[in-house]
């Protein structure tokens, strides 16, 4: 931002720290009008034409500005992906506990990064990873919709889910 002898242009529009609209006037002028209420004049606009100066405190302006991006910074949530990992012969209660994990990572808001690897031959059985994917799917769909379908990357099948959206 431009403040005070930085601001080079030939006309601007000028608002008072009152928020009065003073008009169009040279740059001088306007610094003239900042000195004398001990103020600093800043441009606010500069694309538009011609542009636009406030009369104003620029050390106040700097702390609220900043105080406006801590408070927009607060609300936002920051969601992360969890991944589970599967193996294509995983046993019964080993595939129940990942999904009650996953559907903990769901509850809780994160996105979810299932993939099942293949080790040594079984990668010749591609459909088994596929099942337990799918299977996987139907037991979460309850807390989360597939957000990008199952894909082969390499030894493993990965698929993402996403959360829900809750009614509020």
């Amino acid at each position: 931002m431009q403040i005070n002898e930085m601001i080079r242009d030939k006309e601007i529009l000028v608002i008072d720290s009152d928020g009065k609209k003073l008009g169009v006037m040279s740059a001088r002028d306007a610094q003239m009008l900042a000195y004398e209420k001990n103020l600093d004049l800043v441009k606010i606009a500069p694309q538009a034409k011609p542009p636009v100066c406030r009369i104003l405190d620029y050390g106040k302006f700097c702390f609220e500005q900043q105080k406006r991006e801590k408070e927009a910074k607060k609300n936002q949530k920051v969601m992360s992906i969890k991944e589970i990992r599967m193996f294509s012969t995983i046993d019964t209660h080993d595939f129940e506990t990942k999904v009650n994990q996953g559907i903990k990572f769901l509850k809780s808001g994160d996105k979810l990064k299932v993939s099942v690897r293949f080790r040594r031959r079984a990668i010749a059985h591609p459909q088994f990873g596929e099942e337990l994917l799918e299977r996987f799917k139907e037991a979460c769909s309850e807390f989360g919709v597939v957000e990008k379908p199952a894909k082969t990357e390499g030894r493993s099948i990965v698929m993402f889910i996403s959360p829900k959206a809750t009614k509020a």
